[in-house]
């Protein structure tokens, strides 16, 4: 993803403009790249939680979750 995307999707984000599975893939990216972690606490505290409810891996993969819940 380019950060011209990247940007877009966050503005997409801000706007509530994404879908389950574009939030889903915004965070995973967000995560791979360590901008999660760089962006305002907000991002941050998202990822943990996609992390920890068991949607997105440690690793910025996403699980199977999103699938056995149709939104894939």
């Amino acid at each position: 993803m380019s950060h011209s995307n990247l940007t877009s999707d966050l503005i997409n984000y801000e706007s509530g403009d994404l879908n389950d599975i574009e939030t889903l893939e915004l965070f995973s990216t967000l995560i791979k790249t360590g901008y999660a972690w760089q962006l305002q606490g907000h991002y941050g505290r998202m990822a943990y939680a996609l992390i920890n409810d068991g949607w997105i891996n440690k690793d910025g993969s996403l699980t199977d979750k999103a699938e056995l819940n149709g939104l894939t």
